[in-house]
């Protein structure tokens, strides 16, 4: 597996550890839900917002990640569901979403958390995945959570075009096979659409996914408190 983690990029520390550079953002993020709430484009209003507080690329992705209209919000708050929904249900899960926003999170990466509660990151697979220190103890906290909630089955979707994906793929398959864990794996060209248009519960916290899927889960969240995970935090609200 080699020495790898999912940790902080040079100058993160910078761009995210200092009050002052906080306060930027979530003023940045304030004027984002203005903006997208008036139907500006995301791209052009995170430009806007960009350019008045002089952000860098990172801090921009990181303003995306946490911003949301008032009728994204609204809607998004009414198809989560909590705990007590999720006994003997299956489940589908947003394969590398999950994975790699947890790998970060243990690696102690900057995690941020938006409007809509969810948590994210700054990593992201570019065509191929890599397991790093991290994977194992993902797939075990994922484990946790499953058995405490009673799920009926756990699907983990992952991108079919991505690089090692079936490998990964195999690597959890085994793990379940192990533990004895009733869970499954899909390999999709396009696991966006799939899971936006499931029927199941999803696990995700791309925003596209979390605008178009009929019920979803903070997984992330919940494994926060549940866990008592360390995180290197930053509320973006």
């Amino acid at each position: 597996m080699n020495n790898r983690n999912r940790g902080k990029n040079t100058g993160d520390d910078t761009l995210f550890g200092s009050e002052k550079q906080i306060s930027k953002l979530k003023l940045g993020v304030e004027d984002m839900r203005y903006l997208l709430t008036r139907e500006y484009p995301e791209k052009a209003a995170s430009e806007l917002v960009g350019n008045r507080y002089r952000l860098k690329t990172r801090q921009i992705q990181a303003l995306r990640g946490a911003s949301a209209s008032d009728s994204q919000l609204y809607n998004r708050g009414l198809k989560h569901v909590e705990t007590s929904d999720l006994k003997g249900k299956t489940v589908y899960l947003d394969g590398f979403n999950v994975l790699i926003l947890l790998e970060s999170l243990l690696s102690e990466a900057y995690i941020f958390e938006g409007l809509d509660g969810c948590f994210r990151d700054l990593s992201g697979v570019h065509g191929t995945y890599k397991r790093v220190n991290q994977t194992l103890r993902a797939v075990e906290l994922v484990a946790a959570f499953y058995r405490k909630n009673q799920l009926n089955k756990l699907v983990w979707i992952f991108d079919k075009p991505v690089s090692n994906s079936g490998r990964i793929k195999q690597i959890i398959l085994e793990f379940a096979e192990q533990h004895q864990l009733n869970w499954e794996g899909d390999l999709q060209y396009n696991p966006d659409k799939f899971l936006a248009e499931s029927s199941e519960i999803v696990i995700s916290s791309d925003a596209w996914i979390l605008d178009h899927c009929k019920e979803w889960f903070n997984l992330i969240g919940y494994l926060i408190r549940e866990e008592k995970l360390p995180v290197n935090l930053i509320k973006m609200i």
